[in-house]
Formats: C-alpha cells, sequence, structure tokens
C-alpha cells in the first residue's frame, strides 16, 4: 500500500471516540484501538467531519 491509509481519498470513513471524548477519523477495513469506539460509519471523509462538527456544536449548546 502507498501513503497512509488516511490520506483523502475514496472509501469509506469512520469517527471513532475515546473515554476523555477525544475523536478521531479512521478506515473502516483498520482495526479500532483499544478503548474507542466507533460513533459514525459513511462512505464519505466530508460526511464523518460534519458528524464531528455537530457533536462538537451540540457540546457548546449544552
Amino acid at each position: 500500500m502507498n501513503g497512509s491509509p488516511f490520506d483523502a481519498g475514496e472509501g469509506d470513513w469512520q469517527v471513532v471516540v475515546n473515554a476523555a471524548g477525544q475523536y478521531a477519523l479512521w478506515r473502516p477495513h483498520l482495526d479500532v484501538p483499544k478503548g474507542w469506539r466507533v460513533v459514525h460509519s459513511g462512505p464519505d471523509r466530508e460526511g464523518a467531519l460534519d458528524h464531528v462538527e455537530r457533536q462538537f456544536a451540540s457540546a457548546v449548546d449544552e
């Protein structure tokens, strides 16, 4: 495989979160690191980023 699997490009994306509330974009073909869980899965990177932005926006509104 050439390059990083996290480079923007075609393919599905996930959003993972840990107990500290930290978010990360992740590729579904990679194992989710221990202590992290999937909170969103979708067909594009922009959708994953939108999910993270909505989570932060709702946290600010609280």
